[in-house]
């Protein structure tokens, strides 16, 4: 048998290219609502640089500030672990409000009905207090309003909203939208 030289394959287009997972991966373990971080988690590092900041306070008084490891610097670094600790106890609030209820709240404040929103989690003011920003459409579609809320994450006080005509253009896509709603059909 003569070496036959392989003939080049055609290179796939990318339309033939599809992802998949792995057979043995079990997506159900992945798929669920995304819950959000609670903010009380900042106080776990705060505890740890109060201790730490204690230990470098006690270890200065018991040594004094001429030992050869032990100086100034355990004073001031226990000093400052101190002050960070205590604000990150302090800004360590407790996250009481989720999206679903952030979206109510937003929701009974603007004066439409609601179609398509979306949540954002920030943080305001130098306590870093926990606020959700709700993006609001109306129901029709296209949206004629737009509204922005912000939700504070602790009690669920409107902390200040914007509604307005929906400045966007929809014109070019004159019947788009509801051509891309239909099913397509399948020529047979």
């Amino acid at each position: 048998m003569a070496d036959e030289e392989p003939t080049p394959e055609e290179p796939t287009s990318d339309a033939e290219v599809r992802d998949a997972l792995p057979e043995d991966l079990n997506v159900s373990e992945f798929v669920g609502p995304y819950v959000f971080p609670n903010n009380n988690r900042r106080r776990v590092p705060g505890y740890l640089y109060l201790m730490i900041g204690i230990a470098c306070l006690v270890g200065w008084f018991v040594v004094g500030s001429d030992g050869v490891l032990v100086n100034v610097g355990f004073l001031a670094a226990g000093i400052s672990l101190i002050l960070i600790g205590a604000y990150h106890l302090v800004a360590g609030w407790n996250l009481d409000v989720d999206e679903r209820d952030a979206l109510v709240a937003a929701t009974e404040r603007v004066a439409f009905p609601v179609g398509h929103a979306s949540a954002q989690l920030g943080w305001r003011g130098l306590l870093s207090r926990p606020t959700w920003r709700i993006l609001l459409y109306s129901a029709e579609n296209p949206p004629t309003r737009r509204g922005l809320v912000l939700v504070d994450g602790v009690d669920a006080e409107i902390v200040a909203s914007f509604t307005e005509d929906n400045p966007e253009d929809w014109s070019d896509l004159d019947g788009a939208l509801d051509a891309s709603a239909a099913p397509a059909q399948k020529d047979e």
